[in-house]
């Protein structure tokens, strides 16, 4: 199907049929975030929330120097928590370094764990070593989720002193947790990070035990690299 004219797509986005709204944004994947931002602004505030959390993910993929500014302050400033939180997702996905502070604010001080789940992921997907203290407190909330998203964005930081503090979670009631540990531990080169990952291959459940043996293949062969 061939591209809609930039110009059809703007107004396509004024469109009162919802329907139309959300092909027109969806129709922006291929254009250049320069073009595109300016048409997915149009509808940030629009009245659906399905429609807002399209186009904040829209713009977590389209970076330009707008888009930093605008998912910073919708982070900091919306009422709705799942708005707040598609914010949180999309600054991990435009990989700025910037939100470190934004996205560390968020975890400490929003009263939602959604917000504060997505926040700790994006710390991950920042691969910024500086959220080291952030994801170790993560670790100990009482939401499982939250420790899911720690334990994986401790991994994507490559935070090697971190084992010690993930591996208590090898004998977790949770496979998703466990499954989490063995993705980490792959991205973590430590002896005790081989010997868990042994043990987790043995795991009861299918999912957990395939990403311990994926995790055992990669940190061999960073091994035969190094």
């Amino acid at each position: 199907m061939a591209a809609l004219p930039l110009e059809e797509i703007s107004v396509q986005l004024e469109s009162p049929n919802l329907r139309d709204r959300m092909v027109a944004l969806a129709s922006l994947r291929d254009v250049a975030p320069e073009d595109a931002v300016p048409l997915i602004k149009k509808v940030l505030d629009d009245e659906s929330l399905q429609l807002r959390s399209m186009a904040i993910f829209a713009l977590g993929v389209k970076p330009t120097a707008e888009s930093y500014p605008i998912l910073m302050k919708i982070l900091e400033t919306d009422p709705d928590y799942g708005i707040r939180a598609d914010a949180a997702g999309a600054l991990g996905y435009l990989g700025d370094v910037r939100a470190f502070e934004v996205l560390a604010r968020a975890f400490y001080e929003d009263t939602d764990w959604l917000v504060r789940f997505s926040a700790a992921v994006s710390l991950g997907n920042l691969k910024d070593p500086r959220a080291r203290q952030i994801l170790i407190q993560a670790l100990d909330s009482q939401e499982v989720v939250l420790q899911q998203a720690a334990i994986s964005a401790l991994g994507e930081i490559e935070d090697v002193e971190s084992v010690d503090n993930i591996l208590r979670f090898a004998e977790s009631d949770d496979w998703l947790v466990r499954q989490r540990l063995a993705e980490a531990l792959g991205h973590l080169p430590t002896p005790k990070s081989v010997s868990a990952l042994k043990y987790l291959e043995k795991d009861v459940h299918p999912n957990v035990a395939e990403a311990a043996r994926i995790s055992l293949k990669r940190l061999e062969e960073k091994s035969d690299r190094a």
